[in-house]
C-alpha cells in the first residue's frame, strides 16, 4: 500500500484515541499582527522544483483592526486551491485570533472538488466533497482548547523563525477519511546564513503529535511539511511545502525572486 493511504489510515485510527473535551466559544490561538500588508506574488512548484503555476498571498488590514489572508496556488490548467482566513483582535487587543478559516480545491476543469470551513465562533468544522449526486457535507463540533491553524500557519510559525519560541503546538482540521482534528507540533529544522545574510533563512517543519510511539511511526509516513522564513524581512514568509489539498499532490509555493534551491538546500 502506498505511504499516503497508510498515513491516512494511521491518522484515522490514532485520532479515534484522542480524548474528547468540553466545547468553548473561540480559538485559543494568539497571533502577532503582521509587520507588513499587501500582495506577495509567488509561484507553485512540483517536488522536482519545476514551476507548474502561478500563486500569490495577500494580507489585508480591515476595519476594526481585523486582518484577512487570501492565498491561491496550484497548477496552471490543473488542480488549484484557494484559502482565506479572517482574524479579529483578541480580548486584550494586542494579538489576533482566528474567526473563520476556509479553503476550496478545484479540479483541472475548474469545477469544485472539495471545501473546508472552520468557524471558530460557531464552534464547527465542515467538510464538503463533490460527488455525482452533488456536494456532500460532514460537520463536527470543535472541542475545547481549539487551536486549529489550517490557514493561519504563516502567522503562527513566524515567532519560531524569529527565535521567540522553541516550538509551537496546534491542530489541523482534516477531511479525507472523515472530518477530524489532529494535533501537530512545529520546530525549527535549520537556520543558516544562506544567500541573504547571517541568520536570514529559517526552515520550520511540523508533523503530527500523537505521542512518542505514534508520532515516530507518523514521521516515517508523513510528507515533509515545511515553512521557510526570512525573519529580517518586513514580510518574513518565503515559501512552504504542503499537499495542495488533502490527498493531493505535494507542492512548494515560493515567493517570487526566491530560487527554490535556497529553500531545499540543494544545488
Amino acid at each position: 500500500m502506498p505511504a499516503r493511504p497508510l498515513l491516512l489510515l494511521f491518522l484515522c485510527l490514532a485520532s479515534s484515541l484522542l480524548p474528547v473535551r468540553a466545547a468553548r466559544s473561540e480559538s485559543e490561538l494568539r497571533l502577532a499582527y503582521p509587520d507588513a500588508f499587501g500582495a506577495v506574488p509567488a509561484s507553485t512548484y512540483d517536488t522536482n522544483r519545476h514551476r507548474v503555476g502561478a500563486a500569490h498571498v495577500v494580507i489585508e488590514k480591515l476595519d476594526d483592526r481585523q486582518v484577512r489572508i487570501f492565498a491561491e496556488g496550484g497548477f496552471d490548467g490543473g488542480p488549484r486551491q484557494v484559502s482565506t482566513a479572517l482574524f479579529a483582535p483578541s480580548p486584550d487587543g494586542r494579538t489576533l485570533q482566528p474567526v473563520l478559516q476556509e479553503s476550496r480545491s478545484f479540479y483541472p476543469n475548474r469545477s469544485l472538488r472539495s471545501t473546508m470551513s472552520v468557524d471558530h465562533r460557531a464552534r464547527t468544522g465542515t467538510c464538503g466533497r463533490s460527488t455525482p449526486d452533488g456536494m456532500k457535507h460532514e460537520r463536527i463540533e470543535l472541542p475545547a482548547s481549539d487551536r486549529v491553524a489550517n490557514v493561519a500557519l504563516t502567522l503562527l510559525l513566524e515567532p519560531l523563525a524569529k527565535g521567540d519560541e522553541p516550538s509551537e503546538s496546534f491542530q489541523l482540521f482534516l477531511c479525507e477519511g472523515g472530518a477530524r482534528l489532529i494535533d501537530f507540533e512545529a520546530r525549527v529544522e535549520r537556520r543558516d546564513t544562506g544567500p541573504h545574510g547571517p541568520g536570514s533563512l529559517v526552515e520550520v517543519r511540523y508533523r503530527p503529535d500523537l505521542g512518542p510511539v505514534p508520532s515516530f511511526v507518523a514521521a516515517q509516513l508523513v510528507p515533509q511539511l515545511s515553512y521557510w522564513f526570512d525573519p529580517t524581512a518586513p514580510t518574513p514568509w518565503l515559501g512552504h511545502r504542503i499537499p495542495l489539498y488533502s490527498e493531493g499532490p505535494e507542492v512548494m509555493v515560493v515567493r517570487e525572486g526566491i530560487p527554490t534551491r535556497w529553500l531545499t538546500d540543494e544545488n
